[in-house]
């Protein structure tokens, strides 16, 4: 699996993430929200509000806004718990000061919502798999949490990044601001597939009266391998053997076709596996 294995990648090669992710941020922050007046939380959002009010620059307000932020964590937290933040977060200000302001999409505030959201949603994958943030509202919230033990960090990032897109509203008005929830669900689902893995893939429960025959098939047909579990009908108290088998997306269809083919009274449920490691999958 190369980069993607961490318990096999060098910890230089984490470090050329993080640069990479930053980069990619600051291109989305510097050449397609901010041209285009969209924020979408973070301390972007509040680099490209005090830009428009004040005239600072992004990259300016960025490292104010988490030095700060860094002194409290490595107070509380060490040095171990901020190094790869501080790194990341250096690099995006580097990034952004050094990268030049060439707006892409500015005028169609559904493409910046979507390119934005793509950009930035890959360059923070790379960031957060490379097992780091570039600080902002991730840092302050895990700073606040120890105060609001009740909440967890994503819900008090929930609330500080939703404060900002409001001050966004109030600064470029509520048009911009719904285009920008495009752009944060974007974003989301992009890097939450980087992190999470993006190798979809299928379970198979069946429960038929021929368990033995299709579990047969299925390994013999398609390589797989098959797990059988005892369970009891609570209406009926019937006892009867349940199979469950994981197969790629495009396998699902032939797991279809062979169930029916050996039973078509077989009861068969398929749901999606996030990531599956092992067994033909997913190298660890």
């Amino acid at each position: 699996m190369g980069i993607w294995n961490s318990s096999k990648r060098p910890v230089w090669m984490d470090y050329v993430l993080l640069a990479a992710g930053a980069f990619l941020i600051a291109v989305s922050i510097k050449n397609i929200f901010d041209p285009a007046n969209m924020v979408i939380g973070g301390a972007s959002g509040i680099a490209i509000i005090a830009k428009a009010k004040l005239g600072i620059p992004l990259w300016l307000t960025n490292t104010a806004f988490n030095i700060p932020l860094f002194l409290g964590a490595w107070k509380i937290r060490g040095w171990r718990f901020i190094k790869r933040t501080v790194f990341a977060t250096v690099a995006l200000s580097f990034w952004l000061a050094i990268i030049p302001e060439i707006p892409f999409v500015a005028d169609d505030l559904l493409l910046v919502a979507l390119y934005g959201g793509v950009v930035c949603g890959i360059g923070t994958g790379l960031v957060l798999f490379a097992m780091a943030t570039t600080g902002g509202t991730d840092t302050l919230a895990a700073l606040i949490q120890p105060l609001l033990p009740h909440y967890s960090i994503a819900q008090i990032m929930l609330v500080l990044d939703s404060l900002i897109v409001l001050a966004g509203v109030s600064t470029f008005g509520i048009y911009i601001a719904l285009y920008a929830i495009i752009a944060i669900y974007v974003l989301t689902k992009i890097s939450d597939g980087i992190v999470e893995g993006v190798k979809f893939a299928k379970i198979a429960y069946i429960i038929s009266d021929h368990t033995d025959e299709i579990a047969g098939a299925i390994m013999e047909d398609l390589s797989r391998g098959v797990t059988g579990m005892d369970v009891t009908g609570m209406y009926s108290g019937e006892r009867r053997k349940m199979l469950y088998c994981v197969v790629a997306s495009k396998e699902i269809v032939q797991i279809k076709e062979l169930v029916a083919r050996i039973d078509k009274n077989a009861f068969l449920i398929v749901s999606d596996a996030r990531e599956v490691l092992g067994e033909g999958f997913i190298e660890y």
